[in-house]
């Protein structure tokens, strides 16, 4: 198969219609060979009632219901495990992503060679409320990841299937999939300047709360990149620099007690750091240690979500 396009959705059910008919005229007009897997994150309204009607004429329509909302990373991750294309194409449900713009990343990714093709939002039909905070985690992500693009959070991206089948995305860590990308090996990453209309149906998912989860998946990300395989590269050098610290300090009082006998060691409060040090520095050489034996001995855990239904699947 030529093409998988993954759609996570929630509460969507009047853009559906519309969306579904949109993607299907464009990758026929290209005589693609294609599956549009939407994934129904737990939704409260109609839209699995939408999907199941939408299904009887579009063939190439399948669909997951997860039982409760789990987020976009757990919709895009399992919409991941079943896609069968050579390319896959993730989008937003809600029209502000084009499906115009399906031909131009396929061709990206299979005559360009792209190992990933993310869509950039040059013009954006958003409120200053999610563009402002959008600009800054941008910032942030470029300067500690190294990887130049405008819109890391952008739902139109664009893969090859060996990469999605690499990765695992949790949390809200949809966002810094290129950076896991990277991390992973996939270093032909790209960018393309992607149609952005404003939302046609329904409110926006955004809330204050997803960029704090954001930049804490950035951290978490780049401490397990650089360090998830070999714990005690961290944890053992930190404890050991402050362990020296500690028995620098130390070895300096015994110097004084012995030589100078000015002052008892337990009467500097020098001494009471020292001691501090080389306690923190052993358990942190010894949390090291204990994880790097985790490491070793356990296995990458599965998804955990509870699916409801499917369709075509």
């Amino acid at each position: 198969m030529d093409l998988s396009i993954v759609i996570p959705l929630f509460n969507e059910e009047a853009s559906l219609p519309e969306l579904t008919a949109w993607i299907s005229e464009v990758c026929h007009r290209e005589k693609l060979e294609f599956e549009m897997i939407f994934v129904d994150d737990g939704s409260q309204d109609g839209s699995w009632k939408v999907l199941t009607k939408l299904e009887e004429g579009f063939p190439e329509l399948k669909a997951i219901r997860f039982r409760r909302n789990y987020g976009k990373s757990a919709a895009l991750n399992q919409g991941f495990s079943v896609a069968s294309g050579d390319v896959v194409i993730t989008m937003d449900a809600d029209l502000q992503d084009s499906p115009d713009e399906i031909p131009g990343l396929y061709r990206m990714i299979t005559k360009e060679g792209y190992d990933l093709v993310s869509g950039w939002k040059k013009n954006r039909h958003d409120p200053i409320t999610k563009t402002l905070p959008s600009k800054l985690f941008n910032r942030t992500t470029r300067a500690i990841s190294g990887i130049h693009l405008h819109d890391f959070n952008c739902g139109l991206k664009a893969y090859k299937s060996e990469l999605v089948k690499s990765i695992e995305v949790q949390g809200e860590m949809h966002r810094y999939i290129p950076v896991i990308a990277k991390w992973a090996g996939f270093g032909r990453i790209g960018e393309k300047v992607v149609t952005h209309y404003e939302r046609k149906y329904g409110s926006s998912k955004y809330g204050m709360s997803r960029l704090v989860k954001g930049y804490l998946d950035l951290l978490s990300i780049t401490f397990t990149s650089k360090f998830g395989r070999r714990p005690m590269h961290f944890f053992g050098s930190l404890g050991s620099f402050i362990f020296f610290i500690g028995f620098s300090i130390a070895g300096y009082l015994a110097y004084e007690k012995v030589f100078n006998a000015v002052y008892k060691m337990t009467d500097r409060p020098l001494f009471f750091l020292a001691l501090l040090a080389m306690i923190i520095g052993t358990q942190l050489f010894m949390t090291g240690f204990l994880a790097e034996l985790l490491v070793r001995s356990s296995s990458a855990p599965g998804g955990g979500y509870i699916i409801r239904e499917k369709i075509n699947l």
